[in-house]
């Protein structure tokens, strides 16, 4: 499985950006497992952001996120996003999408197998 983003860049505060992640490889696999966005600022640990369940749709946010960014999947692109409004210049990282999750809720880099490389996302 590999997992490619695109979409980031450079806005100010107040802004939106959204952010994109196409998979390729297993794509019947994907289908059944959550998928994520995490997040990592310099000199801090990766954090959870938002995570959808292939299944079914159901979504899960960060306290930090919710009301402001807005996680969805299409299936028949093997697609998912990340629509990113109110930016703030805290939400500064590179961004990562992550696929093969067990638990949606926790947010947890741990428990997700495949990665892409990032797309930095920067707000002043």
């Amino acid at each position: 499985v590999q997992l490619v983003e695109s979409g980031g860049g450079s806005v100010q505060a107040g802004g939106s950006l959204r952010l994109s992640c196409t998979v390729s490889g297993s794509a019947s696999r994907y289908r059944r497992y959550c998928m994520a966005w995490f997040r990592q600022a310099p000199g801090k640990e990766r954090e959870g952001v938002a995570a959808i369940y292939t299944g079914d749709d159901t979504t899960y946010y960060a306290n930090s996120v919710k009301g402001r960014f807005t996680i969805s999947q299409d299936k028949a692109k093997n697609s998912m996003y990340l629509q990113m409004n109110s930016l703030k210049p805290e939400d500064t990282a590179m961004h990562y999408c992550a696929a093969d999750g067990r638990v949606c809720s926790r947010l947890d880099p741990e428990d997700y197998y495949y990665w892409g490389q990032g797309t930095q996302v920067t707000v002043s």
